[in-house]
């Protein structure tokens, strides 16, 4: 499945040129903060591509907002070419910066880094109240430190590295018990119920019928 990108540009000829630039990924383009906060809610981007300069606001608000929610990785692509801008911007959590005009075979690479570094497992993660270092391990809600059994911290990875995407039983229960081993039916239920009875507020969300979903906090951007 293609990676999703998010494309916030409010110039039309310029949205549709990068959606056709980038069209081994799946693109959306929204031309305004609102726009781009409706498709945010909906979750599942790996990308976000944003101009600065848009018809109802700055692009620096809804970068504020997506780093207060969570990981999603954002390049600025925006005129703004002064040095205090790139500070300002890259300050604020920008992952990359490109000023206009620009190259697009360098467009590419970029995008593809940065969609290459969040594919790849962090050990490391952060998002709200939580901390968790997977390499320790060690797991904390609000500076609080959180034992966890091997299984809960199997599955509360594979939740985090596949955030915004919806997750089935079948896949939960095949990699968190090495598909072998036998389990009963409700294991990964009581699992995940002791997973969030240890770590409250935890940003799951059940999708009754299917799996689970890390959501990445962009709701309500």
């Amino acid at each position: 499945m293609a990676e999703r990108i998010l494309i916030v540009e409010d110039d039309a000829a310029l949205g549709e040129g990068l959606r056709l630039t980038l069209e081994r990924y799946d693109c959306t383009v929204a031309p305004t903060l609102a726009a781009a906060r409706q498709a945010l809610a909906a979750g599942g981007f790996g990308l976000m591509i944003l101009d600065l300069n848009l018809p109802d606001g700055s692009g620096l608000d809804l970068l504020r907002a997506v780093r207060r929610a969570g990981a999603l990785p954002v390049l600025i692509l925006t005129a703004n070419d002064l040095e205090l801008d790139q500070v300002r911007g890259l300050e604020l959590g920008a992952d990359d910066y490109v000023t206009k005009p620009f190259s697009l075979a360098v467009l590419r690479a970029r995008v593809k880094n940065l969609l290459q570094r969040r594919a790849a497992p962090q050990p490391v993660f952060r998002q709200g109240p939580f901390f968790f270092d997977f390499s320790r391990p060690e797991f904390r809600r609000d500076g609080q430190a959180v034992e966890l059994s091997r299984t809960e911290q199997r599955l509360l990875r594979l939740l985090v590295e596949n955030r915004g995407r919806v997750l089935t039983r079948a896949q939960l229960l095949d990699a968190v018990w090495d598909g072998g081993e036998f389990v009963e039916e409700n294991a990964l239920s009581v699992a995940m119920g002791r997973l969030r009875s240890k770590l409250a507020g935890l940003p799951v969300r059940t999708v009754y019928g299917v799996g689970y979903v890390w959501q990445t906090g962009e709701d309500g951007l």
